[in-house]
């Protein structure tokens, strides 16, 4: 299930040294700032130095609204006669649909009207997300979810666990594609010292959004200073609730990098993200990682020495305090994002022909 199989790798694209037209379809993009986003601009910005023509489709382009509770996603309206113009004028080698929004369906739509196999990718567990805000049936959102990817010709999953979980929930065309980090940007040195705040220093940095559980880790008594850095629409609510707790707001380039390094424990309390890249950015600045035992740290937390998991948040904080910084550093130097982009574009299906349907 991880791999092509020799079936695949004989159809995929990857094997073929000529540059490729791929056509990405993603409602999430920029200005939109989450995993999703860097992991995909980070894979186009590694396929297109590479040689390949990249076209990135998202809500952007069209007219679109907030999408309700959450206004810093946008959701395309009616899409679907302009996407087709557009795919159509592109001619692609290869279509990737990355979400399962309302571009994600539309495309959908399209590339089973003309023939053309795609791919997909599962990077969000829209069915927890929904059920938190709406209490929709789980059963009812995954039964979509299978509807939406089984229709591809391969689904795209980050980790062996996840791959499994998708595997008992009746997914059949499960592909491996891990993730990386920017070893450059996210180092041990130089750390923000944090003055005036108590160590040590538990940080979480991400969305602030309900689903991140961000709660069960402001709910901790732990020592030292709780840090929060990021936006989002759970942030107002948690700083009245959690006033003791130190809220950044959102933070970038060397600061961010500065923030992960300064800190003596990175706390990951999400029961629901498919991977985390903060994980691995936590890792790269040397800090060791507490988290709950689920799909994501499940995956990246495979030694004691960079991380503790346990049911038990906090017991899972203090020992990673213990945690070696150095060991750190080294297991995150595993994780490439020039693998990420070669075995994306390996799994890969071409378009036949690029023969446009009428």
């Amino acid at each position: 299930m991880d791999g092509l199989g020799a079936a695949q790798a004989a159809d995929s694209l990857g094997a073929h040294a000529a540059p490729l037209r791929i056509l990405l379809i993603s409602d999430a993009w920029f200005p939109q700032v989450n995993g999703v986003v860097r992991t995909l601009s980070i894979v186009v910005d590694h396929l297109r130095a590479g040689g390949d023509t990249v076209e990135v489709i998202g809500p952007d382009r069209f007219t679109n609204i907030p999408m309700p509770g959450y206004a810093e996603i946008r959701l395309a309206i009616a899409p679907r006669r302009k996407l087709m113009q557009l795919a159509d004028a592109f001619q692609p080698d290869a279509v990737h649909i990355a979400t399962e929004g309302p571009l994600g369906w539309a495309m959908r739509g399209i590339c089973r009207k003309r023939g053309w196999p795609f791919t997909t990718a599962f990077h969000t567990r829209f069915p927890e997300y929904l059920h938190a805000r709406t209490s929709i049936p789980l059963s009812w959102s995954w039964a979509m979810m299978r509807r939406f990817h089984e229709a591809g010709a391969g689904t795209f999953a980050a980790t062996q666990s996840l791959r499994e979980e998708l595997g008992r929930r009746g997914f059949t065309k499960i592909r491996a594609w891990t993730r990386g980090v920017d070893l450059q940007r996210f180092r041990p040195e130089p750390r923000e010292p944090w003055e005036g705040l108590e160590r040590p220093i538990f940080l979480y940095a991400g969305r602030v959004a309900v689903e991140k559980n961000i709660e069960a880790f402001l709910s901790l008594d732990l020592p030292g200073t709780k840090v929060v850095v990021g936006e989002g629409p759970a942030r107002e609510g948690l700083m009245r609730r959690f006033p003791k707790a130190h809220f950044t707001g959102y933070r970038d380039n060397g600061v961010l990098a500065r923030s992960y390094a300064g800190a003596d424990v990175f706390v990951f309390p999400s029961r629901t993200d498919t991977f985390g890249l903060v994980l691995l950015e936590a890792l790269a600045s040397g800090t060791p990682v507490a988290a709950f035992p689920v799909t994501g740290p499940r995956d990246v937390i495979t030694d004691p020495r960079v991380g503790a998991l346990d049911e038990d948040l906090r017991a899972a904080c203090m020992t990673a305090l213990d945690g070696d910084r150095a060991a750190c550093r080294s297991h995150a130097e595993g994780w490439s994002w020039d693998a990420c982009a070669a075995q994306f574009r390996a799994a890969l299906v071409p378009v036949p022909g690029r023969a446009l349907a009428v």
